[in-house]
């Protein structure tokens, strides 16, 4: 199997880190052919707080997912989350002076890297750059704007900002587990990879992914990300109080929550009782399901009335922006039951438990399909992804690059030969036509690896 076919996930998440390795089979399903997990003790609320102790989970995932795929680990993709992602709308153009020619994909980037220029508050950076609707001139509305003339180019941009910090710091946790980083994208959007259908980002949907330290959330609308945002606190918010109220030790207080929890408390009577072990030498103590709902629904509620003001803020109450196919709820903390039934409640939308099966080969009933995967699927999907539009350009730069002088036949070979030498002249042109076909998500990537090279 060549290394090019698959990619590698690696989710660092607060309760748990997940390394998955997968490639796309003949069906164009995702394969997954080994998975890591380990408990995640050194991440609080997505963001690191304990360098070593991140260190090893990273390790210890990416050695059972070795074990388990067959295969050594080289490099992966990695998901940002955390509380201190947040995000903004920002409209900029560009004049071009060269308007009696197309707009073309140069002039889309040098928008894009204007809007990069932008002043940030102290110690953060722009992780992404997301155009939305462009104008040309005074046409507006406009989804793709190449081919097009016009001298005044417009856009409004998403725009998603973190500490840099924090940034730096997974990453370097990254290169000291021995792995490259092949790439980085904002956590919710590769949960939306994985979980929702072209026709919802169309309709116009949210997608929820409730984690152990964050609430992701990511709004779609004309199959376009409209709103992003990051609640600091998830599931974990709940164990705490259920090991408070109840007084028992957090190990018993998750495994009440997955086993007995319900967010809906007029599900359970007064008389159904759970017994609990007591801790050594002390009596076993009793914990009311009725009570432990109550515990639960409180702190869901506070999630979900957070949610429901995401949405509000993004726009939902306005007819354009409505968003047709309601709510998608993923992550670990979309298991717990009767939580479809209070989000509709509370929200007023359709709601659905987004799952990874259509996406994954044979994973109908396997565990990986299971919600709280969603994250690390996604990357998964986002690697292959990025590796096949990679895997195009340099297809493209190859032909255009091995042709014949004498009779332009293009010559038939797989990948550069790295001892073959340009002159000064092709290598030039080499390298600008290769700037020009490169993303944003890989001038980002350069730039962050520029990052931590600088602090090392």
């Amino acid at each position: 199997m060549e290394y090019q076919d698959i990619a590698i996930g690696l989710d660092v998440g607060t309760t748990k880190i997940v390394a998955m390795v997968g490639r796309r089979n003949e069906y164009n399903k995702i394969e997954i052919l080994g998975i890591g997990k380990s408990k995640s003790v050194g991440v609080h609320r997505g963001v690191v707080n304990n360098i070593t102790q991140t260190i090893e989970a990273i390790r210890e995932a990416v050695s059972e997912a070795e074990h388990s795929s067959g295969l050594k680990i080289k490099e992966v993709i990695v998901g940002i989350a955390g509380q201190h992602i947040r995000s903004l709308q920002h409209n900029d153009y560009i004049t071009r002076l060269d308007f009696e020619n197309v707009i073309s994909q140069k002039d889309i980037q040098k928008l894009i890297d204007q809007v990069h220029k932008l002043i940030m508050q102290p110690g953060e950076e722009i992780i992404h750059v997301l155009p939305q609707e462009y104008k040309v001139d005074s046409q507006a509305e406009i989804g793709e704007p190449i081919g097009m003339y016009g001298s005044r180019l417009e856009a409004n941009f998403h725009v998603v900002v973190g500490q840099i910090s924090s940034i730096r710091n997974i990453g370097r946790c990254v290169k000291a587990a021995g792995l490259n980083l092949s790439g980085m994208t904002l956590e919710p959007l590769a949960s939306a990879e994985a979980v929702l259908s072209t026709e919802e980002r169309e309709a116009g949907v949210a997608l929820v992914d409730i984690g152990g330290g964050t609430t992701d959330i990511a709004i779609f609308k004309d199959n376009i990300i409209r709103h992003t945002a990051v609640i600091p606190f998830g599931g974990n918010v709940i164990t705490e109080n259920i090991k408070t109220d109840c007084l028992i030790i957090e190990r018993q207080a998750e495994l009440l929550k997955i086993k007995f929890g319900s967010a809906w408390p007029g599900e359970n009577k007064e008389t159904e009782i759970v017994c609990i072990p007591g801790l050594r030498g002390r009596d076993p103590k009793e914990i009311s399901l009725k009570n432990l709902s109550q515990i639960i629904h409180i702190r869901v509620c506070e999630i979900l009335e957070q949610v429901n003001v995401e949405i509000k803020n993004y726009g939902n109450e306005e007819q354009k922006k409505r968003l047709i196919a309601g709510l998608v709820m993923t992550g670990g903390g979309s298991q717990l039951k009767h939580i479809r039934p209070l989000t509709e409640y509370i929200t007023g939308m359709d709601v659905r438990i987004g799952y990874s099966n259509e996406h994954i080969a044979g994973g109908e009933n396997g565990i990986i399909s299971n919600p709280e995967y969603a994250t690390s699927i996604g990357l998964v999907i986002k690697g292959l992804n990025d590796k096949k539009k990679y895997l195009c350009t340099n297809a493209e730069m190859e032909h255009r690059y091995h042709r014949s002088d004498d009779n332009s036949e293009l010559i038939s070979t797989k990948f550069y030969n790295k001892n073959r030498r340009l002159n000064s002249e092709e290598d030039q042109n080499h390298k600008k036509k290769k700037n020009k076909t490169k993303s944003f998500l890989e001038i980002w990537a350069d730039k962050f690896r520029k990052i931590l090279n600088d602090t090392e």
